[in-house]
């Protein structure tokens, strides 16, 4: 059994299985995914588990090298996603576009990780980089 933090083995296998510049979204429970996108879904119920659980849990694991979130994201969405990418190892460059961009780029993320999360515009696509 594995002693680390993330220990969802759908999780750990995305990770493992991710190149640079690869894609995947960490989504709340109502954005849709494109056809023939890959979801794995952890959402139990509202608000369990959290976007910020799952982005700290990926954390332990996951090398990312730029973020993006939709700009209709309210503030304090906003800023628990910023606390959250600037906690991350090493430097995360951050952009923003709007939420109908953001949801047509899902088609090209290696899979949608769908938390229980219900605050609006609380998606945020994760671009993996290099451990070293």
């Amino acid at each position: 059994m594995k002693r680390g933090i993330l220990l969802n083995r759908h999780l750990s296998a995305l990770v493992a299985a991710l190149g640079h510049m690869d894609e995947i979204v960490v989504a709340d429970a109502g954005l849709p995914v494109p056809s023939g996108t890959p979801v794995i879904d952890l959402a139990v119920m509202a608000g369990v588990p959290s976007l910020k659980d799952v982005l700290a849990a990926l954390r332990s694991e996951l090398a990312v090298e730029a973020a993006v979130y939709a700009q209709e994201a309210a503030e304090n969405v906003e800023r628990m996603m910023l606390e959250e990418l600037e906690a991350w190892p090493s430097a995360v460059s951050v952009s923003k576009i709007d939420h109908e961009g953001l949801k047509a780029r899902t088609a090209k993320a290696r899979a949608v990780i769908r938390t229980g999360e219900t605050t609006p515009y609380a998606n945020l696509i994760l671009i993996s980089g290099v451990a070293f």
